[in-house]
């Protein structure tokens, strides 16, 4: 049940908990159980809504920053990781593999803000070798979801 549950809410967490178990055949109390074990065992890390936005008056600029590190002995990579999570412009951190050792996403108000946060906050880290920024210029899809509008086929059909 708990796959079943997860990939539900994983594309709709706003769906209701009476459709929820109908969907999966089961009692709404075990899935509100379920629901909340995963909670507690942090399967379930929390509930996002997803925004375009490109449609509202607030300007944003998303980043995502490739960082070179260098671990130091008995620090490893979830310390370096744990300090650049701490600041607040840091909306996601992933270890990768590769040429580069993590990937931050940060969103902030201006390209300035960006620019200052890797220079004033990321680059002084002592372990940090590099670092290379790359600015979102627009989004077609998140979470697989398709981000704004779907442009119709304006192609005129050429009939024999």
């Amino acid at each position: 049940m708990r796959d079943k549950i997860l990939a539900v809410i994983e594309k709709n967490a706003r769906i209701d908990l009476h459709d929820l178990a109908t969907l999966l055949g089961e009692s709404d109390a075990a899935v509100a159980n379920e629901i909340a074990d995963m909670e507690a065992e942090k399967v379930i890390c929390g509930y996002h809504t997803l925004i375009n936005w490109e449609n509202t008056d607030n300007e944003k600029v998303e980043a995502l920053i490739e960082v070179k590190v260098t671990p130091q002995r008995g620090m490893g990579y979830d310390k370096i990781a744990e300090r650049i999570y701490q600041f607040n412009e840091v909306e996601s951190i992933y270890l990768m593999s590769g040429a580069f050792d993590f990937t931050v996403f940060i969103t902030g108000k201006t390209m300035r803000e960006v620019a200052l946060f890797v220079a004033d906050k990321l680059a002084p880290i002592d372990q940090v070798i590099s670092t290379a920024t790359h600015f979102v210029l627009k989004k077609y899809k998140d979470h697989g979801t398709v981000i704004g509008e779907t442009r119709e086929d304006e192609r005129q059909m050429i009939t024999p």
